[in-house]
This record gives structure tokens, C-alpha cells and sequence, in this order.
């Protein structure tokens, strides 16, 4: 046994013992101060955090719960976490105040980086939603490797990873069979790799899966076999949907931008709204969270959601999908703008009467997509609140100030990425030529040629093309 959980052990064992001593000392409470304790409030809240607990719950914990509680204060944790220079400009502030300042400097500080991301076209928002999902996985797993004391057990820090990589180099590879398959299979040492990408992706989780099962010690099964839950459960929330934000940005930009906008723009609306007329509590799991929050963030988003959409659709750069150009060699974004992105002229009967109106399809689009992010998007970040209040923690970590992990800002951006893919694929997609060319050059010659004559001899029974 390593000395970690060594130490481990012998706090679960005066955690017992404190709450058996705890147990003894409420019998011998006097009526008087049982009376008191019935008396005190449900639910108390502060400035700095949602996941409070009110005295009463703190007495009936179980031990178990107070092991987790302990095993939490070793996570970094940074709501409240500034740069030493701004605390001191601050000191003069109350905290209240002081945390509404910070949260709105860095707020801009990351929406400007947005911008300059977007600035950098398709490429660099790949790169930042893969290094987004390495720290988001990086924080989840960091939960599970302080809750379960399992540093001191062979091999699984590296196996977590392993899976990660394992799990990055399937979806993202479907992406590049899908969208750059044909430059890809000219290449002869990598036609290989494309033609058996998921073959080789399930020999490579098998070893992994192999490494696991030899891996395991005596006496530490449950931990380690709740460790892999844990690492696949983050894997799901965090890869699977990265892949899905990859796919959206193949569909245009505005796919992309609209959706995360709305998710920052209810954020912050919510926060502001809450913060200066919040009085009515919306949900247990977040104490501070309020109806008044809720509902103005709600209509900020749906107005915000429009206008921005109706400057996006102007510009070519933003509606056009992404393809791979063979004559460029390179990733190009030029098109003649879809049905979506053009006015369009819509009657509407009102009050008996009759009005043209002239608009972007999308828009009406962009309504769906910022009815969920002000309904359902929330409910990631109420998810994320009752998995930190679980266990314990007030933060997934202290990387933003004012805000603390990474994970912390994108709980909500995962399930609308999910949201807007499925919108995608049920309302909106058509199939595209350019995934269809990458079917067809992988076909053998002789396959080639039957689907030319049969493509052929059914353009000239429709009279669309003369060859004779």
C-alpha cells in the first residue's frame, strides 16, 4: 500500500471516529439547543459560491461524504482566485463587487480572444475546441484521481490518457476520411490508414482495454474499475462532443459562431440580470441562480441572436461550407450563399391584414437555436453545479479568474454543440458533393466506371445532357 492511501485510510478512520463523537454529543444535546438546530434555514448562500450547505447538513454528513469533502481541498479551485495587481486596485471594494469586476474583465478579455480566434479562420478554431477538450478531460479526471486516491496505483494516469488519444485519433479521423479522404488516400503510405481507420481505431482501445484488465491490483478493484467508468463518462461529455463542434465549423462558420455566441451572450445576461434584480431562487442545485436571471437572459439572447445573425449572413466567409480544394491544396471557403443565406420574401396575415416582410431564412433558424440555449443550455450548467456540489467543490479549477476552470465556461457549450448538430442533420443538411467525389474515388476503376454510364445514361433520359 502506498503512503498515499495510507493517509487515505486513516482519515476515513477519524472521520468514523469524529462521527461517532458527533453522534454521542447531539443525544446529549438539551431540548433547548434540538430546538435551535430545527430552527436554522435550509439553505444559506454566499457571494463567492453556489454549493454551500446549510449547518444542519454539514452535521449530517456522513463520514464518507466528509472523506470526499476532505480529498476536494486538494483541487485547485479559483473563483475567487485574481492576479495579485488587481486585488490590491479592488481591496477597497466589498466582494461582492469585487468578484462582479473581475468576472467582467476577464469575460471581455475571453471574448475578444474569441474574435481573434475567428479572425484566424476554420484551422485555428480546430485547434482551440482540441486544446479546449484536453483541458476540459484534464479537469475531470484530476476529480476523479483526488476523490479515488488513486495516484499510487500503477499505470492508470497514463491509461486515461491513452483513451484520450485513443478516442482523438477515431472521431478526428473521421473527420479527415470525410472531408480530405481523396487528397489523403493519393498518398500511398497513408490509403491505408484511411481505408482502415476504424479497424485501427478498435485495435488501438483494445490494447488499452488489454492494459487495463493487466493493470488491476488486489484490493483496489472498486477504485480502479470506478476510475475507467469515470474516464469513459469524460470521454463521452468531452471528445464526443468536441468531434460534434468540429463537424458544425465543416458547415460554415455561422454554425459555429451563432450557437457559442448565444451560450456566452445568456451567460453573461443571465449573470447581469441576476446580480442587479435577482429575488426569486430558480433551482436548488444553484442557490444563487434566480427566475429574474433566467428570464432576462432568455430575451437578451433571442435579440442578440438575431442581430448577430443577420450580419453573419451578409458575408460569404461566415455562410459557406468548408471543403477541401484539390486545384489549391488547401481548405477553401467559397460558394454561391444557399437558399438560407439569401432575403427572402415572407407574407404574414395580421390583424386581417396582409404584409410582406423581407429576411434571411436563417433567422428563423437562429430563433430555434436561441430558444434552446435560453431553455435547455442552462441545464449543462446546472448539471455541471450538481456534479460539483457532489463532490464538494466550488470550481472545476482556477485557470480564469473570476470564472475558475475551463470546464466551468463550456458545461453549457458541450449540449449545444450536440443540439446544433442534430438541428443540422435533421432540418438543414443536403448531401454534399464533396463527401459524395470522396466515395467514389475510393471505389475500384471497374465501380467507377459503372456508376459513370449509369450517372450518364440518367442525365440524357432527363434531356439535362446531349452526348450523341
Amino acid at each position: 500500500m502506498s503512503a498515499t492511501d495510507g493517509g487515505g485510510a486513516e482519515l476515513r478512520r477519524r472521520l468514523l471516529a469524529e462521527g461517532d463523537s458527533n453522534q454521542q454529543q447531539q443525544g446529549q444535546e438539551s431540548p433547548k439547543q434540538q430546538l435551535q438546530q430545527q430552527q436554522q434555514p435550509e439553505c444559506a448562500t454566499t457571494e463567492n459560491s453556489d454549493h454551500v450547505d446549510s449547518e444542519t447538513e454539514t452535521e449530517e454528513r456522513m463520514p464518507e461524504e466528509k472523506y470526499v469533502e476532505e480529498m476536494s481541498k486538494n483541487l485547485p479551485q479559483g473563483t475567487n482566485k485574481m492576479p495579485e495587481v488587481l486585488g490590491q486596485a479592488l481591496s477597497g471594494l466589498p466582494d461582492r463587487w469585487k468578484n462582479w469586476v473581475i468576472r467582467g474583465i476577464f469575460t471581455m478579455i475571453m471574448i475578444s480572444g474569441f474574435c481573434l480566434i475567428i479572425y484566424g479562420g476554420p484551422l485555428a478554431l480546430m485547434v482551440t475546441a482540441l486544446a479546449v477538450q484536453v483541458k476540459c478531460f484534464q479537469e475531470i479526471i484530476s476529480i476523479g484521481y483526488s476523490v479515488y486516491r488513486i495516484h499510487g496505483l500503477p499505470w492508470f494516469r497514463s491509461l486515461s490518457w491513452y483513451f484520450l488519444l485513443t478516442s482523438n485519433y477515431f472521431f478526428y479521423g473521421e473527420n479527415l476520411v470525410d472531408y480530405f479522404g481523396v487528397a489523403v488516400s493519393r498518398v500511398d503510405s497513408l490509403r491505408f490508414l484511411v481505408k482502415y481507420h476504424r479497424f485501427l481505431s478498435f485495435c488501438l482501445y483494445c490494447i488499452g482495454f488489454v492494459w487495463f484488465v493487466l493493470s488491476l491490483v488486489k484490493k483496489y478493484y472498486m477504485k480502479q474499475f470506478s476510475l475507467f467508468a469515470w474516464t469513459h463518462v469524460a470521454l463521452l461529455i468531452v471528445v464526443t462532443q468536441s468531434y460534434l463542434i468540429i463537424q458544425n465549423i465543416f458547415e460554415g462558420l455561422i454554425w459555429f459562431i451563432v450557437p457559442v455566441s448565444m451560450i456566452v451572450c445568456n451567460d453573461v445576461m443571465a449573470y447581469m440580470f441576476g446580480f442587479f434584480f435577482g429575488r426569486t431562487p430558480l433551482i436548488q442545485l444553484s442557490p444563487k441562480k434566480t427566475w429574474e436571471g433566467f428570464i432576462g437572459g432568455g430575451f437578451a439572447t433571442v435579440i442578440f441572436g438575431l442581430v448577430a445573425s443577420y450580419f453573419l449572413c451578409q458575408f460569404q466567409f461566415f455562410v459557406c461550407p468548408i471543403e477541401y480544394s484539390e486545384a489549391e491544396g488547401r481548405m477553401i471557403i467559397e460558394c454561391e450563399p444557399s437558399y438560407l443565406f439569401r432575403p427572402q420574401e415572407y407574407s404574414i396575415a395580421l390583424f386581417g391584414a396582409s404584409k410582406t416582410i423581407t429576411m434571411y431564412p436563417f433567422l428563423l433558424h437562429s430563433l430555434s437555436m436561441s430558444i434552446f440555449s435560453s431553455v435547455i443550455g442552462p441545464f449543462g450548467g446546472f448539471f455541471a453545479s450538481g456534479f460539483k456540489r457532489a463532490f464538494k467543490i466550488k470550481d472545476f479549477g482556477d485557470m480564469i479568474p473570476g470564472h475558475g476552470g475551463i470546464m466551468d465556461r463550456f458545461d453549457c457549450q458541450f449540449l449545444m454543440a450536440t443540439f446544433v448538430n442534430v438541428y443540422i442533420s435533421s432540418f438543414i443538411r443536403y448531401a454534399s458533393p464533396q463527401k459524395l467525389l470522396n466515395m467514389v474515388y475510393n471505389l475500384k476503376p471497374e465501380e467507377q466506371l459503372q456508376l459513370f454510364n449509369q450517372l450518364k445514361d440518367s442525365l440524357e433520359e432527363r434531356n439535362i445532357i446531349n452526348l450523341n
